[in-house]
């Protein structure tokens, strides 16, 4: 059995000693490890080279997606295309564990693999597996790709994240004074630990949650009646559960039960925060929503030759090394759509996972606009589109389809394939400007964001999310100002695409191209306003200090 040497490498500081679980369905650690599909791995991914920088006391639980999330290439006439192909990984420690779940009144085995910090500088992870030949054919698909359509194979995921996970935890001799789920997939734990104590305030003592999804209807809600059948209640009747989390309805939403069975809650920005409050508040016995704004690792994050540049105030070492990186990120795009950037042309970047509500497609709406702002030879500009949808949303993927279509007669405009670790980095460091443009209130945080900053790429956004506590128009981002939200949603698009224009036309271009010692004071501030305050190391002590060591009155132990 491993010991707690081999596992951390490492002796926690006193500061951050208590134990802590955190349960994720994705991390987005390192490009050779696929096992994460967007923003809540790319948090989870920091979060945990955080933990290894502080030395705290944590330790990872995930999962090992056999085809990780999907790779997205191009249809033989250049539109989108999932394919799934095996990932193989011989940098992770097989721990020789292999354990029962229940699983549909069934056993299925579990594996256990470890990521040791050594490998990439990040806490250790735990990672499970289900494809072992200890099982049968249909369990083995468990553990094959993340969130799978199927939706008892969903419920079959969750539960071995959650009860596979506490039960390894148990296995290993490990006694996490706190469990913290990020996000909701990993509810099962709850159920674990009410079978262990039998009451439901001893479970709030140990479990903490955050909360990614801004609105209730986006939060996942599965059929009782299924969960039963799956096993996800750990053994404990249904009407036992219904009865301790007071929830009567036919269907049971993750995230409700989840603030039903922790002892405190954070949305994941300020904003968030008070977006989650007001979206639950006719439930009086939740436990009280904070908010910790997420963040994004630096020491991963940042370009070393932009830094020292901006350390130095040297600008022109600056602006010259950001077009060394945009001539990187130029060799991408020529290598897979046939077109050749500049590098002295203000380049704008929409990347990001795609779906409706982050309305990738704005730019596109007034199409007469675009095609006048992409043909204009005063201020001229390149535009680049890179995401990847859920594989199964078929509207996301139309968009993506849509503007491939749109800009393929146009050589300064393009969208790329693999939208991954790699080249979400190298999008920002050779991106000028770093468009977001959701509907208002529907972007948690929108981390992306911070490390565009990081590498001297100025915000344009809505201010939504994280960008209300960093912002300053013209001096450190440029912001959309929102439509009247009284408006239909469509009339709200068509206000917002105008706005958007107007500031890039009038504001963007123009100091872009006649005011370049502005412009490279603005970049500054960026780089200056976003660390450490968006830097993940703020993050990972805050939920030492603000969630895991706190003790709180929950509503099971209010008087």
């Amino acid at each position: 059995m491993l010991s707690k040497e081999e596992i951390f490498g490492y002796k926690p500081e006193k500061a951050y000693s208590m134990p802590v679980a955190y349960f994720s369905m994705e991390f987005a650690i390192d490009q050779a490890l696929k096992i994460y599909s967007g923003g809540l791995g790319f948090l989870a991914g920091s979060h945990m080279r955080s933990a290894y920088d502080l030395r705290q006391n944590l330790v990872g639980i995930g999962m090992l997606w056999k085809y990780g999330y999907y790779d997205q290439v191009r249809s033989l006439n250049g539109t989108m295309k999932p394919d799934y192909v095996q990932k193989y990984y011989s940098f992770l420690t097989d721990t020789g564990i292999v354990f029962p779940v229940e699983v549909h009144s069934a056993i299925v085995y579990v594996k256990a693999y470890l990521l040791k910090p050594e490998v990439f500088g990040t806490a250790p992870v735990f990672l499970l597996s289900t494809d072992i030949e200890q099982n049968d054919s249909l369990s083995r698909t468990i553990t094959n790709r993340l969130y799978d359509a199927n939706e008892s194979t969903r419920v079959a995921q969750s539960i071995v994240l959650g009860i596979g996970g506490a039960k390894l935890l148990d296995i290993l001799g490990m006694e996490p004074e706190i469990y913290h789920m990020n996000e909701g997939h990993a509810l099962p734990v709850c159920f674990y630990l009410y079978s262990r104590y039998g009451d439901l305030a001893e479970v709030r003592k140990r479990l903490v949650f955050t909360t990614h999804t801004p609105e209730e209807a986006g939060n996942e809600v599965r059929d009782f009646a299924l969960l039963e059948k799956m096993s996800f209640f750990n053994g404990i009747a249904v009407d036992e559960i219904r009865e301790v989390l007071s929830i009567y309805d036919d269907r049971l939403n993750y995230t409700l039960a989840a603030l039903k069975c922790a002892k405190i809650s954070n949305g994941v920005s300020a904003m968030h925060g008070e977006v989650s409050r007001q979206m639950w508040s006719a439930h009086d016995d939740i436990c009280k929503i904070t908010s910790v704004t997420n963040s994004q690792n630096k020491r991963y994050w940042k370009d070393e030759q932009l830094e020292q540049a901006y350390e130095s105030d040297d600008d022109k070492a600056l602006m010259a090394r950001k077009k060394e990186m945009k001539k990187s990120l130029f060799k991408i795009v020529a290598d897979q759509t046939g077109k050749i950037f500049d590098p002295d042309v203000l380049t704008l970047v929409w990347a990001r996972r795609y779906a409706g509500y982050k309305r990738a497609d704005l730019l596109l709406d007034d199409e007469e606009r675009f095609l006048k702002l992409i043909s204009n030879t005063e201020y001229p500009i390149q535009i680049i589109w890179a995401g990847k949808p859920y594989p199964e949303d078929y509207h996301a993927i139309d968009i993506f389809n849509n503007i491939f279509w749109k800009t393929l007669p146009h050589k300064n405009v393009t969208i790329l394939t693999g939208y991954e670790l790699a080249l979400s980095a190298t999008l920002k460091r050779g991106s000028d400007v770093w468009l977001n443009n959701p509907r208002l209130y529907r972007e948690a945080s929108g981390t992306s964001g911070m490390t565009a900053a990081m590498n001297g790429s100025v915000n344009f956004s809505i201010p939504d999310g994280w960008i209300p506590e960093f912002a300053k128009h013209g001096k450190n981002c440029f912001l959309i100002q929102p439509a009247d939200r009284k408006l239909s949603v469509a009339d709200q698009d068509l206000e917002e695409c105008e706005r958007l224009y107007d500031v890039l036309e009038n504001e963007i271009l123009p100091t872009y191209y006649r005011k370049p010692t502005k412009w490279a004071g603005i970049v500054k501030n960026a780089m200056k306003d976003v660390a450490p305050q968006f830097d993940s190391d703020r993050m990972a002590a805050e939920y030492y200090n603000k969630l895991f060591k706190v003790t709180v009155k929950t509503p099971a132990t209010l008087s």
